[in-house]
C-alpha cells in the first residue's frame, strides 16, 4: 500500500492518475451525450430516460462518485502542472512540440473553466437555481417534462451561448487531453503518432458536436417548434 502511495506521489504516478480518471470521465461524457441526444426522438424518449435515471437507486452514489473522480482529476492535474513548472522554470524553445501547443499550455486554465461550467450546469438544469425560470411541468405520463425544460432554457439566446462557448472550451481541452492520454498509456511510438493525431480531434469533434447540436437545434427552431 505504501509503495502504491509513493508511486502516486511521483510524476509518473500522477500522470497515470490523470490518465485513468480522464479515461473514465471521457467515457461518461460519451454516455451523457448519448442520453441527451434522445431529445431527437422526441419528448417521450427523453422524459422516459430522465425518469428512469431519477428513479434509479444508485443515482446519488453515481453522482457523488463522479464528483469525486472529477475532483481527483482536477487536483492531480494542477499538482502535476505546478511540479512541472517548478522543475522547468525556463520554457522550452520548441513550443510547437507535442504537449506544448496552445491547447496543452492552457490545460489547467481550460480545466478550471470547465469546472466552473459544471457547477453552472448543475445549478441550471439539476437544481434549477440559475438561468431563466423554467417550471418543471409534467408530461402526459406524469413525468417531469425534461424535453420542455431544455427547449425553454435553450430558447434563451444567452443561455444557449454559454453552453456553446463551454462546448468550444471542452473541445480545446479534450483535443490535447486525448493525445496525452494515449501517450501516458504507452501508445507513444512513432508508428502510432499519425493515428493519434487523427483520432484525438475526431473523437473530440464527435463528442462536442453531440452536445452542441441540442442548443443549436433549439435556436434554429428544429426542436420544440420554436
Amino acid at each position: 500500500m505504501n509503495r502504491l502511495v509513493r508511486l502516486f506521489r511521483t510524476s509518473i504516478g500522477s500522470k497515470l492518475v490523470v490518465a485513468a480518471s480522464g479515461t473514465l470521465l471521457l467515457g461518461f461524457l460519451f454516455v451523457h451525450a448519448g442520453g441527451n441526444l434522445l431529445i431527437l426522438k422526441g419528448p417521450d424518449a427523453l422524459n422516459g430516460y430522465a425518469d428512469w435515471m431519477q428513479g434509479h437507486p444508485l443515482l446519488w452514489g453515481f453522482r457523488l462518485g463522479l464528483l469525486a473522480l472529477f475532483a481527483v482529476h482536477v487536483l492531480t492535474a494542477i499538482r502535476l502542472a505546478r511540479a512541472n513548472r517548478a522543475a522547468r522554470p525556463t520554457p522550452y524553445r520548441r513550443i510547437a512540440r507535442l504537449g506544448a501547443r496552445l491547447p496543452g499550455r492552457l490545460m489547467v486554465f481550460s480545466g478550471l473553466l470547465l469546472l466552473a461550467f459544471l457547477i453552472f450546469h448543475l445549478l441550471h438544469l439539476t437544481v434549477r437555481a440559475v438561468g431563466p425560470e423554467v417550471q418543471p411541468l409534467l408530461d402526459g405520463a406524469g413525468r417531469v417534462d425534461v424535453y420542455g425544460m431544455i427547449v425553454a432554457s435553450f430558447s434563451e439566446p444567452l443561455t444557449a451561448a454559454v453552453y456553446l462557448l463551454a462546448m468550444g472550451l471542452l473541445g480545446l481541452h479534450l483535443v490535447h487531453a486525448i493525445e496525452g492520454l494515449f501517450q501516458t498509456l504507452g501508445f507513444n511510438h512513432e508508428s502510432y503518432q499519425g493515428l493519434i493525431r487523427l483520432l484525438a480531434p475526431a473523437l473530440t469533434l464527435l463528442l462536442v458536436s453531440g452536445f452542441a447540436a441540442i442548443p443549436l437545434l433549439v435556436i434554429s427552431g428544429a426542436l420544440g417548434g420554436g
